[in-house]
This record gives structure tokens, C-alpha cells and sequence, in this order.
């Protein structure tokens, strides 16, 4: 439970200075583990003033041997990127760009950038259903195989969990349209949010060993509270290899960033504390918001809530939080303009939104 006195003291600092609390990007308030700012003021010139040399050593870095380690996959299926971001866009520069086929299928519900990519080779981008159910998002299966056939699609993305629904995909249901597409769809699937859902990663493993036209794609930006260092992995089956001579670097990579991510992997305890007052504060959320006439707090496997509210008070709420410094995502696009997302702040931040949302409402 939040020390009220605290929470009191941290808003009142807050509104002092005129910060304002961004929970519209999934960033991490919490901030990264304390073993990064170590690790940060501990640096010396070699990280700085020489290149790696792992790659004398047969593999690309420091971070994608450990991350192979980790995830029990060999390190020359282990690429790094500059964020999650920079290895979809390469998946699929490097997929659409020379191939007759320049099809990219998508959630129908999802983030923006995927179809982005696709349009800066000339892709088409089509999209598979989602739909709304009694308490979260679902992948319509059914519905993913019908737009399988009728798109015959170069690359599938599947986001698990999916944003801005909060939603992912089954082991179960995974397999099924893995053992579905064709033999030439490379599959791709964002999980940006997944240690969030768990902590498990022995899946991962065994889906590359069985599908080798498969990437999985995480990054360090949400779960360890690294955005803005611009880390992220994906991990590539066997049939891929185009996609692993696009992304090599031989000169290597940010050696103070491959430093940070070994040691983020290792501070668990740390991290599955902020995943449990997460956990908390989304239930706090349906507890306190579900009341409310016409809001639907949906269950989500990830750092944001995702809510149905009202359409006719989506302006007047927007404007009511921007003024008291409070910054959360409106939805405004074809399937979802009566939505918010919110990223989940820290506890006082959380409890702070609750309390606006309900003062708007007493003033209405």
C-alpha cells in the first residue's frame, strides 16, 4: 500500500516545480535498476576509446552471447538493434525491399509504426481482427487464418502483448498459425511487453527450433526501464540468415550499453518488485474506474491499461488533466476514438490519476 504522508509529499514536490507526469509514451517511471547509474559512473576510457573485439572472438558482442546464454539460443541467432524499433524496421526492409511478394499483415488493432515501415519500401499493409471481449482484447483466429489466405503475406506480425490492447496470444494459438502460414511467410513476433505476462522464457526456445522463418523481437526499454539508451534483441531462426548479415555489425556495438544490459538481466529481484506494484495498481484501476458510468478498464499484460470511456467527455477530461500536469494517451483513430492508454506510473502517480478522473467528474 502507498504511505499516504509520502504520496502527499512526492505530488506536492511535483506540482512545485511544475513537472509534468508523462504516462502516455509505456516508459518506465520507476527508472532502471540502481546497478546502471554504477555502472555509469564507473567508466573507463577503454568502453570509449576502443572498439570491441569480440568479434576476433567468432561472435558479435558481449551482450548477444550473454542474452544467447540467457535464452538458451545459439549467439549467432542473437541480433542487436538500436532499440526494438530499429530491428522491426530492419525485418522488414530487409523482407519487403527485394521480394515479389511485399506483403505485410498486421493486428487490426496495433502501433502505428508497423505500417510506417512498410510504406518506406513500397509494402502493402493489410490487417487480421481483433475484438473486444467480456474483459480483454482477443486474436480472432479464425479471422487471422481468412486474412492468411486471402493476403498470402510476405511478413505476419503478431504482437503479444499487443499495443495499445494490452492483450497476447497463447502458446496454444501461437502454434497454430505458425503451423499455419506458408513455408515463405517470415513471422514476426513484437514482445516488447512480455516480461511483464512472465517471467518464463523457456517457450522461446522451442517455437525457434520448430519454426525456423521466426523472429522474436524484445527490447530493454519497458520492462527494465531503459528507453532512452536504446537496447533492444531479437532472436532469429535458422532460415533467416539474410536478416543476420543485414543487421552484423563487425565494429560491434554501444559497449557501455552492452555492460548495462548484462547487468540489468541479472537484477531480477528488483524488477519483479515494480511488475507486482504494477499488478496492484491495475487492479486498483478497474476497482476505482469500472464504476464509473461507461468506463472499461481491460486487462492487460503489460506496463498500460487500456479503457473505453465516454466519447462525449473525452475533451473536456483531456483538458481537465493536461491543466493539472497530467499526460495520458487519447485514442483518436478509426477503431479506437472513445479509448485512452494509460502507462503505469508509479504508484503515486497512478493514485494521483484516479483522483483527478474522479475530481473531473464531482465538477461536471
Amino acid at each position: 500500500m502507498v504511505d499516504r504522508s509520502e504520496y502527499e509529499k512526492g505530488l506536492s514536490e511535483s506540482r512545485k516545480k511544475n513537472i509534468m507526469i508523462l504516462l502516455d509514451r509505456n516508459e518506465h517511471n520507476y527508472g532502471p535498476a540502481p546497478v546502471v547509474f554504477d555502472i555509469l559512473k564507473s567508466i573507463e576510457k577503454d568502453l570509449l576509446g576502443f572498439y570491441s573485439r569480440e568479434f576476433d572472438k567468432g561472435i558479435k558482442s558481449s551482450l548477444s552471447r550473454y542474452i544467447g546464454e540467457v535464452f538458451e539460443i545459439p549467439e549467432n541467432r542473437v541480433l542487436l538493434g538500436y532499440g526494438g524499433e530499429d530491428l522491426l524496421k530492419q525485418v522488414v526492409h530487409c523482407y519487403l525491399s527485394n521480394d515479389n511478394n511485399n506483403t505485410l499483415l498486421i493486428p487490426s488493432h496495433s502501433w502505428w509504426y508497423y505500417r510506417q515501415i512498410a510504406d518506406e519500401v513500397g509494402g502493402k499493409t493489410f490487417e487480421y481482427p481483433l475484438y473486444e471481449a467480456e474483459d480483454s482484447f482477443k486474436y480472432d483466429i479464425e479471422g487471422m487464418k481468412k486474412s492468411i489466405d486471402e493476403n498470402n503475406p510476405k511478413i505476419l506480425f503478431i504482437a503479444s502483448p499487443n499495443n495499445p490492447t494490452g492483450n497476447s496470444m497463447s502458446y496454444n494459438d501461437l502454434c497454430t498459425i505458425l503451423d499455419y502460414v506458408g513455408k515463405d511467410c517470415v513471422v514476426v513476433i513484437d514482445e516488447a511487453y512480455a516480461m511483464y505476462r512472465s517471467t518464463d522464457v523457456s517457450y522461446l526456445k522451442e517455437l525457434l527450433d520448430n519454426y525456423p522463418n521466426l523472429v522474436i523481437i524484445r527490447t530493454f526499454s519497458k520492462y527494465y526501464g531503459l528507453p532512452a539508451l536504446r537496447i533492444g534483441f531479437a532472436l532469429v531462426g535458422e532460415n533467416l540468415n539474410d536478416f543476420i548479415g543485414l543487421s552484423t555489425r563487425y565494429l560491434g556495438f554501444n559497449r557501455i550499453s552492452e555492460e548495462i544490459g548484462i547487468a540489468v538481466l541479472q537484477e531480477e529481484k528488483y524488477y519483479q518488485e515494480i511488475s507486482r506494484k504494477m499488478c496492484e495498481d491495475k487492479e486498483m484501476f478497474k476497482k476505482e474506474l469500472n464504476v464509473l458510468d461507461g468506463w472499461k478498464v481491460f486487462d492487460s499484460d503489460a506496463n498500460f491499461i487500456f479503457v473505453k470511456i465516454p466519447v462525449d467527455i473525452k475533451e473536456g477530461l483531456k483538458k481537465f488533466l493536461v491543466e493539472r500536469k497530467m499526460i495520458i494517451k487519447f485514442m483518436n483513430e478509426e477503431l479506437l476514438n472513445c479509448h485512452l492508454r494509460v502507462t503505469l506510473g508509479t504508484q503515486e502517480q497512478n493514485r494521483l490519476l484516479v483522483d483527478l478522473i474522479k475530481e473531473y467528474y464531482e465538477q461536471r
